[in-house]
């Protein structure tokens, strides 16, 4: 084999060899970009999920508050309604105690 075979050989394996670093080393950053990416997608699917979760509590509270506003309001009108009855019939009640009373 001639001295130029072995050199165009040799020269081919070495290139074959740099090649096969430099896909190597791709490979490589291809991966830490990818799991880079990844760990930032991953991070800004859990904050929006965060800030979601909070507006879905501050809508959820809001509604919780209404809420309690309206059967406080149902509730002071039942009362006052049935103070009303009470006051009404004070005066046959007392009408009736008198007459009892009276009629002993």
């Amino acid at each position: 084999m001639s001295l130029e075979a072995i050199e165009k050989i040799s020269g081919a394996e070495q290139s074959m060899q740099e090649e096969k670093a430099a896909a190597a080393t791709s490979a490589k950053k291809l991966l830490a970009d990818a799991e880079r990416d990844g760990k930032a997608l991953v991070e800004k699917t859990r904050a929006e999920a965060e800030e979601r979760g909070k507006a879905l509590l501050a809508e959820a509270e809001e509604r919780a508050e209404k809420r309690t506003a309206e059967i406080m309001e149902e509730a002071r009108r039942s009362g006052e309604d049935l103070c009303q009855a009470a006051a009404s019939k004070m005066t046959e009640a007392t009408q009736f105690i008198v007459r009892r009373v009276v009629s002993r």
